[in-house]
């Protein structure tokens, strides 16, 4: 890499850097971190449980916000002396350092910048994602796997924890249904834009005819609630079952009816929770999930009204088709709202989302922004 050229992307990146600046009240950030650590030293802070924690949540996401981006100051402030003692006498082993240190700092760049545009509530929030297999059987189900597959790849590149509330196993192959809370900062703000039905073209493998198969996998993202969210859920509302708890390839988890399904019969909404050994842990788990679907249910339909009246084409809702697999006749995975792209179909399924999230945020932002 000629220094030239070294040049000109490092002052891409301070460009970017400085977007960030002024995107950034850092003053004001410093201030709120300063703020919400005087009142964690305070003797009462714990005395409610709810809210503290819900101050701790913000104080590290604030903090993390505002180191972050000054490591990322720091790191080109380095590199530019670097690239300026390059300039003055060449060395083969730091130019290689400088080059491999630049890439990842635009990787980290990019990172950051897609973590700024996740300004919404509950962006900061742990996800529930859950995956239901449309009509077709065992192609379908399959179909299910392989998603699962690819969410819990994407999850642990970065960094966050997976834990499976609740699996049904498919007949065959695959999956019936799958619940998983995925843990971790902005894992509901990056994971929201993958609510919607995914649908997938390719050769059946369970098709010894080798014909061509479509199939669909519905994915629906909530935000996992906090105890300051109050969601009114009456008692009499409420159908619960208890049944045994089995886990990936059908083995026993718990010998007992640990396992339980709740239905909220005005809504006809249904979650379930395995995970925990115990029935009455599964049963909060389970209950919290519903608040969760019944709070998202509530604001859809807010949005939704607020559309109408001025005037809008609501493009995403409840079933509608968001982005295509194709493995067949050719390769490509399609995403039907923002209209990006990809023919590495592989690198996609290995859990490489991160492209799509990025084009559904700024799509957002735009919209957003003209309205």
């Amino acid at each position: 890499m000629e220094i030239a050229e070294i040049r000109n992307l490092l002052e891409s990146m301070e460009q970017k850097i400085t977007s960030f600046r002024g995107s950034l009240d850092l003053d004001q950030l410093e201030e709120d971190i300063a703020e919400a650590e005087h009142q964690m030293a305070e003797p009462g802070f714990w005395d409610d449980s709810v809210r503290a924690q819900q101050i701790i949540n913000e104080n590290n996401a604030n903090k993390e916000t505002f180191d972050q981006f000054n490591q990322l100051a720091e790191e080109l402030d380095e590199l530019t002396v670097m690239a300026e003692m390059q300039q003055e006498d060449f060395d083969a082993d730091l130019q290689t350092e400088l080059e491999a240190r630049m890439k990842a700092l635009d990787e980290k760049l990019a990172t950051y910048e897609l973590s700024m545009l996740l300004d919404e509530p509950y962006d900061r929030n742990h996800a529930i994602l859950e995956l239901h297999p449309g009509a077709g059987g065992t192609e379908s189900q399959d179909w299910g796997s392989m998603l699962l597959r690819m969410y819990t790849r994407w999850a642990e590149q970065h960094g966050y924890q997976v834990e499976m509330l609740d699996y049904l196993a498919g007949d065959e192959a695959g999956i019936k249904s799958v619940t998983l809370l995925i843990k971790g900062h902005n894992a509901y703000g990056y994971l929201k834009s993958e609510k919607g039905v995914h649908r997938l073209v390719r050769i059946s493998p369970f098709d010894s005819a080798n014909r061509r198969h479509t199939s669909f996998c519905s994915v629906d993202v909530m935000p996992e609630l906090d105890g300051t969210i109050e969601v009114d859920i009456n008692s009499d509302d409420l159908k619960i079952d208890t049944y045994r708890a089995s886990g990936a390839g059908g083995q026993h988890i718990n010998k007992t009816e640990s396992a339980v399904r709740i239905t909220h019969i005005p809504t006809g909404t249904v979650v379930a929770s395995q995970a925990q050994r115990s029935q009455l842990k599964n049963r909060e788990q389970a209950m919290g999930m519903l608040k969760a679907k019944l709070y998202q249910l509530e604001l859809e339909k807010k949005e939704q009204e607020a559309a109408a009246l001025k005037g809008e084409q609501m493009e995403i809702g409840w079933g509608s088709q968001i982005r295509s697999y194709v493995f067949h006749p050719y390769s490509m995975v399609k995403d039907h709202r923002t209209d990006y792209e990809t023919g590495n179909v592989q690198a996609v399924m290995d859990g490489d989302l991160d492209h799509f999230i990025d084009a559904y945020l700024k799509m957002r932002l735009t919209k957003n922004e003209t309205r």
